[in-house]
């Protein structure tokens, strides 16, 4: 059963020009700046004060959503995006390369805990009174001092011979009498990527989980410096495979901003056509994947099954199974016919068919549920803290989506549900994913129905002079954001994405306490965070 649209706990926060006048009412003078230009507010700050403007977000119950750098030798711009109830605020300040310090928002929000430290990584910030000195990325490929955002750091870097082995980060300890540790990778079976799991238990109870990941850092941020706009999309369209449209649109939407391109209207429902079919295509997949995990493999084949049709039909209709490099600069690269809109069609139907007898079944078969339900739950206190988003947070009752909460086109036209539950365990997840389908399809239906005439891109205009933006999209995952900064002549100084997956890899951490060692497989199934979208 679908939820009605549920307002949420963030509808009590401030909206964003409310937020801005009580950061002055604190004491913190803001300075209104013209760019990035995109869907927020940018505001300047003095770094003094990037603390205490954390602490008076936080008593609003302002959700943190991102943290990132900039190098403009010789000085180091630092961004922070926090949402109020209508939209985003984006905080930014200035700190020298020899006077780098910052006040930690970590404290008031424990979501920018990781993303500090890898900025810290990155460009050498100092977040003080942040409550974890341990390096976060890449562990021994960069030497101390070495910081790879920096302008004068080369792309290839300065690699040894042979990387030490990565034996050396302090994981935390719990100790006692029966308390013993248990590794786990950072090489798996199967085909997943790198990550090490440290588990401290007793018996089969877990009492603690800690994640160690950045085994596959890409370099993405670096490889984007010097890129044109088309070339940053085909980029940005491998941030993580599964989420190439989300990634690429996002990216698309911070140029566009940043040279105030208007898109046609024909461009953004086929976008929103793409995104939406990204989703039912991993929802599927992880559906699937959860049942695997506790031998329901009937359910598991059924999945899989309706996963490669869909995918298959990406391929026929787009080019590509998983859609890469469809969204381009300026709109997509391909446009829809009468012919591929009935496919279309035909394909939501025949889905929808298959899943109104299906979903009922998962959701109430007794050996399946008897696993699912209160296994790996997390609160809704927790899930605020962490700034969880998507299917993670929905099924905790934390229910943002950008898409009804701070509407892009073509979705501002639209009505969305935004399912979700209070359980918060992986029943929860596995429900709101199952009725996030459902949704989807009905959206597909209206997009097609709707498609308007007209072209499917425009051309990207020349890049003159220095220009930057910011685009947000509601992936499968939850919110995606991307910053691109063009210097004149349109090459990008700067781009940075944020995957969902770095709010949501801690969900895990907090929801493994008292769930025993053979349900973490279901657990991180149930998140399914991008190791890929993490390791930038």
């Amino acid at each position: 059963m679908i939820s009605q649209a549920h307002i949420g706990w963030q509808r009590l926060s401030p909206d964003v020009d409310s937020l801005v006048q009580l950061l002055e009412e604190a004491g913190i003078r803001t300075e209104l700046q013209k760019a990035p230009q995109g869907p927020v507010k940018v505001v300047t700050i003095a770094s003094g004060d990037w603390g205490k403007a954390a602490a008076v977000a936080a008593a609003k119950r302002v959700r943190w959503c991102a943290v990132w750098g900039e190098h403009l030798p010789p000085k180091i711009h630092v961004f922070a995006a926090i949402a109020g109830r209508n939209g985003h605020l984006i905080l930014q300040t200035v700190v020298s390369e020899w006077q780098r310090e910052l006040p930690s928002q970590t404290p008031f929000f424990p979501a920018a805990n990781r993303p500090e430290r890898y900025l810290r990584d990155m460009f050498g910030v100092e977040f003080t009174g942040h409550p974890d000195g341990r390096r976060w990325i890449r562990h021994q490929a960069w030497q101390e001092g070495q910081y790879p955002l920096r302008k004068n750091f080369p792309l290839a870097g300065t690699p040894a011979e042979m990387t030490p082995p990565d034996c050396l980060y302090p994981f935390h300890k719990v100790s006692g009498e029966g308390v013993y540790e248990i590794p786990v990778g950072p090489v798996h079976a199967g085909i997943i990527e790198p990550g090490h799991f440290r588990f401290q238990a007793m018996g089969e109870d877990i009492l603690s989980l800690e994640q160690h990941l950045g085994y596959v850092h890409k370099g993405i941020e670096k490889c984007a410096e010097g890129r044109d706009a088309q070339g940053l999309a085909r980029l940005a369209g491998r941030v993580s495979g599964d989420s190439t449209v989300a990634h690429s649109w996002a990216a698309c939407m911070a140029c566009e901003a940043a040279v105030g391109l208007d898109l046609p209207r024909r461009a953004l429902v086929i976008r929103a056509i793409l995104a939406e079919r990204e989703r039912i295509a991993n929802h599927l997949g992880d559906i699937g994947a959860c049942c695997n995990d506790v031998g329901f493999t009937f359910a598991q084949v059924q999945c899989a099954g309706l996963r490669e049709l869909w995918q298959r039909q990406n391929a026929a209709v787009f080019g590509h199974r998983l859609l890469m490099d469809v969204v381009v600069p300026g709109g997509v690269r391909r446009d829809l016919d009468a012919a591929q809109i009935d496919m279309l069609y035909a394909a939501n139907e025949g889905l929808r068919s298959e899943l109104r007898e299906f979903l009922p079944l998962l959701y109430e078969y007794p050996s399946l549920q008897d696993r699912l339900r209160t296994t790996g739950e997390l609160s809704s206190k927790k899930a605020r803290s962490l700034g969880v988003l998507g299917y993670i947070a929905r099924a905790s009752g934390e229910c943002w989506d950008l898409r009804r909460d701070a509407p892009y086109a073509p979705y501002e036209k639209m009505v969305i549900t935004v399912p979700h539950c209070l359980e918060g365990d992986a029943s929860g997840r596995l429900r709101v994913r199952g009725d996030e389908i459902l949704v989807s399809l009905d959206l597909l239906e209206e997009l097609l129905r709707k498609l308007p005439a007209g072209d499917a891109a425009v051309e990207f205009p020349r890049i003159a002079e220095e220009c930057s933006g910011i685009g947000f999209v509601e992936g499968w995952r939850g919110e995606v954001l991307a910053y691109v900064h063009f210097e004149a002549g349109g090459k990008v100084a700067r781009y940075f994405p944020r995957d969902p997956s770095w709010l949501n890899w801690p969900a895990l951490e907090a929801m493994m306490k008292g769930v025993i060692v053979p349900d973490f497989p279901l657990c991180n199934k149930s998140v399914n965070g991008s190791y890929s979208g993490h390791d930038l």
